[in-house]
């Protein structure tokens, strides 16, 4: 069964990394916008975005926050997490600087988001999947992604 989910991300710094973890094709997420469509979209200014993600929540029953170097430190990266709660959906957090980014590079860990939003790091898991590289890495979000994201629903179903 597809799962629905809303993935968060640092769109400069980890797109190529989301796309990754987009392409394993166990779960169904919103659609990626397009470097120009983003660009637009941040033009038309804060009620504009806002707009975009409610749309991209609407008939996901997870968000999915892929956390790189700065995630933690992304404005709308918070915002997403809050409506996401606000709006009762599963949340969970999946490191991926050890994936690669288009030049081959590993990025660094970075902070867990969820601490920026209190209590919330302490109900919403976090993921750093294991391996020795980026493959392994992958393997690893590969066999576990479904379940974790049945796990997250879950959790959030007790905080109802």
């Amino acid at each position: 069964m597809a799962r629905h989910v809303f993935y968060s991300f640092h769109y400069q710094q980890d797109c190529h990394r989301a796309s990754q973890v987009r392409n394993i094709g166990a779960i169904e997420g919103n659609r990626e916008a397009n470097p120009n469509e983003w660009e637009s979209i941040k033009r038309a200014g804060d009620g504009a975005i806002k707009g975009w993600i409610e749309t991209q929540l609407k008939g996901k029953s997870c968000t999915v926050v892929l956390i790189g170097a700065e995630t933690a430190s992304r404005k709308w990266v918070l915002y997403e997490i809050e409506r996401s709660w606000h709006l009762r959906k599963g949340l969970l957090g999946i490191y991926i600087h050890n994936l690669k980014n288009l030049r081959g590079e590993y990025s660094s860990a970075g902070i867990n988001p969820f601490t920026q939003l209190g209590s919330l790091s302490k109900v919403v898991p976090v993921y750093d999947p294991s391996g020795y590289d980026g493959r392994s890495v992958y393997a690893t979000i590969a066999s576990n992604i479904a379940h974790w994201i049945d796990d997250a629903i879950d959790v959030r179903g007790h905080y109802e």
